[in-house]
């Protein structure tokens, strides 16, 4: 290197390789020393810096009592780091609204995906196909996670055929979304009842927002919540990394804003937040442990890459 010459800046890790995700609370997100850090700052407590490595993060997710300056944004939007907004332990800030994610702004993200996507998006058919191909990859997704859980397993909690077999054929058979999000319904709905029984909660109902500690099941709607918007995370980064609008979703409807986050989330909520969740969620494990074992799980599993790939893949086979 030159003598008076700047040392060239470490490049940022692929998107679908990051191996960090971040949930704050009570924390205030700056740029310190052209680093991105988190101080914290609790009672009595002496504050404490906190480096966030932006170049290896995918995103990161603000809850209740946080702030993040103009700099540390700029720092992250740089390293194309999403950064979403959310309430206390990952329930929305305001009940009906959706969690808001600021995207990073890039004249270089790729086009041909979105591009792809729109083509097919318009038309009918293929949208209705795109989506039952979404839910096939959903499927297998369910069904090699649920079989190889090591908790599942010890809870002797066999993923139930005769509901998946029933999802299968609607899908095979949809012809419109909704059908497509009836059959998920009646899906979903068995996999709760057979958690639910595998950890004798026998008065389970799935209630967002439920995040008191007072009883098993309100702890296992806490932990829902908490990975859902993980999953909301990991769905987004693909989305932003693949050049995609979340406004084009498949299923979830059209006016909804931000709905194909939700689809793409969809693709391992059931297979790692729901099971997750009831594990913790009945143990009274805390919800920032049940957070830091869901994420270690997708990152373990390479959750993240699969989902680039299977949106990858949905834009080439909608051109075929």
């Amino acid at each position: 290197m030159k003598a008076g010459s700047q040392a060239p800046r470490p490049r940022a890790v692929m998107l679908s390789k990051r191996a960090n995700v971040f949930y704050l609370e009570h924390a205030r997100v700056l740029q310190k020393d052209e680093r991105v850090v988190y101080l914290t700052e609790r009672g009595d407590e002496i504050e404490r810096f906190f480096n966030i490595p932006e170049r290896n993060t995918a995103f990161l997710l603000l809850g209740k009592g946080t702030s993040i300056t103009d700099a540390a944004a700029r720092k992250l939007a740089e390293s194309n780091v999403i950064v979403g907004f959310c309430g206390s332990g990952g329930s929305p800030l305001f009940g009906v609204v959706d969690v808001a994610f600021m995207t990073p702004q890039s004249e270089y993200r790729p086009t041909q995906y979105m591009q792809a996507w729109v083509r097919a998006w318009f038309d009918e058919a293929k949208r209705l196909d795109l989506g039952r191909q979404l839910m096939r990859a959903r499927v297998e997704i369910i069904r090699k996670r649920w079989k190889r859980d090591a908790e599942l397993l010890r809870k002797g909690v066999d993923l139930p055929e005769v509901a998946l077999a029933s999802f299968e054929t609607a899908i095979a058979q949809a012809t419109s979304g909704q059908d497509l999000l009836l059959g998920e319904a009646a899906f979903a709905k068995a996999l709760y009842r057979a958690l639910a029984q595998a950890y004798r909660l026998s008065e389970f109902t799935r209630e967002e927002g439920k995040g008191a500690k007072e009883t098993k099941t309100d702890r296992v709607n806490g932990c829902l919540d908490h990975g859902n918007y993980i999953a909301y995370g990991f769905a987004a980064v693909t989305l932003n990394g693949l050049g995609i609008s979340f406004s084009l979703p498949l299923l979830h409807g059209k006016t909804r804003r931000g709905a194909l986050v939700f689809d793409i989330a969809d693709l391992i909520k059931d297979a790692y937040v729901m099971p997750h969740a009831f594990s913790c969620g009945t143990a009274g494990i805390g919800q920032t442990e049940f957070r830091q074992g869901l994420i270690e799980t997708l990152q373990d599993d390479e959750v993240l890459d699969e989902m680039f790939r299977i949106v990858e893949t949905l834009c080439e086979k909608s051109q075929s």
